[in-house]
């Protein structure tokens, strides 16, 4: 927390859970004006999947519980035009977004947060596990000390200007940390599971929640050669490096091992498959993406040497990053990656500080030379 926050006027994202519970106490016990604020975005949900009435019940509690004033805002709109559309239009081309990314960049850090600024707030915190680098000019993002929950993938988008003026209090803490604190300060969500998944979708069925907005066009499975294997239902419910949810099975003249998506034909409607975890056409040596978001506000160089994650959840992999003109990228593994995946982000790092990141437009295959050699 930077030197000069004290006693200033601190607005929470109250989600309901206990990431951002503990946050508004830490941030209370600091000496800080705390109030808390709970957002929806979601407000079609006819069979009850989403969890935001109950969340905005939980955060309610919480701040009766830490002594602090609630608000609450819907971002319903803003949601469904700045995020929900590009989420649509992404499966519609065949890609495979990530919506918290924008949901990040465009609502959270984005009118959220110049609502809390409109309510008087110096500084606006969440319950995000990354870190904020406030000695330096502009902000840096850091990752979490929770490697297992570090979120600066998903923060990679919000600029300089506003993580300056933002708090990750929980962000130098573990999971468990975090979750004895709300037990021995008696924070009524302390057991509290944690949210996954998209707010919108909740535990429902994701094929049948996506047909309701988008017309599933059913085509053909094949091999890489041509061999029609079976029926997808609309390449739109697959992912590369996918293996459930094919129908396969064994097929005649083939060996009994699992079947994978490699690739999404979309000219032809046709799904491609492959034999084996590490099949070649699985392999990417590399990936150009669309302009790269950095932190920032520029790139470390026109040509530099970073690590760079293609999802979630992974550990960095050394590579060389490239710059196009326009602000895209093509960035060149030092290990080849498997699934790279089209719509989701390269995220790149220095150490510990995130430099930024960009939507992957496409996968550079390792050339057959080198396949044989893995």
């Amino acid at each position: 927390m930077p030197a000069d926050a004290v006693h200033e006027t601190v607005i929470v994202g109250i989600s309901g859970g206990v990431d951002s519970a503990v946050a508004a106490l830490l941030l209370r016990d600091a000496g800080h004006d705390v109030q808390g604020l709970f957002m929806s975005n979601w407000e079609e949900d006819e069979e009850g999947y989403c969890s935001s009435a109950e969340d905005f019940q939980d955060a309610r509690r919480v701040c009766e519980e830490i002594g602090i004033p609630l608000h609450r805002v819907s971002f319903a709109r803003e949601y469904r035009d700045r995020v929900f559309a590009h989420f649509l239009d992404e499966y519609a081309a065949g890609r495979t977004p990530n919506p918290d990314v924008l949901c990040n960049r465009e609502i959270k850090f984005g009118v959220c947060f110049d609502y809390a600024r409109r309510l008087g707030a110096t500084r606006f915190a969440t319950g995000h596990y990354a870190r904020i680098g406030h000695d330096t000019q502009p902000a840096s993002l850091l990752r979490g000390a929770d490697p297992d929950k570090d979120q600066s993938y998903f923060l990679h988008a919000v600029g300089a200007q506003r993580l300056g003026l933002s708090l990750f209090p929980v962000g130098g803490l573990r999971k468990p940390e975090v979750r004895r604190i709300a037990r021995e300060r008696g924070l009524p969500v302390f057991a509290k599971r944690d949210s996954t998944g998209i707010c919108f979708i909740g535990e429902r069925p994701f094929r049948r929640f996506l047909e309701g907005y988008l017309p599933a066009q059913p085509g053909a499975i094949e091999t890489a050669a041509g061999e029609r294997l079976g029926a997808h239902r609309g390449l739109m419910y697959y992912t590369l490096g996918q293996r459930a949810g094919l129908g396969l099975g064994g097929r005649r003249g083939h060996e009994d091992a699992p079947w994978y998506v490699a690739a999404k034909d979309l000219p032809r409607n046709v799904l491609v498959v492959v034999q084996g975890h590490d099949h070649p056409l699985l392999l990417s040596g590399g990936l150009s993406t669309e302009p790269v978001a950095w932190i920032a506000g520029q790139p470390p160089g026109a040509r530099f040497f970073c690590g760079v994650r293609v999802r979630y959840r992974q550990h960095d992999v050394p590579c060389e990053v490239i710059l196009r003109p326009g602000g895209g990228a093509d960035v060149a593994f030092a290990v080849p990656q498997r699934a790279v995946t089209p719509g989701q982000y390269a995220v790149f790092y220095d150490g510990e500080r995130c430099l930024g990141g960009g939507v992957i437009s496409a996968a550079a295959r390792v050339p057959a030379a080198a396949a044989d050699r893995l």
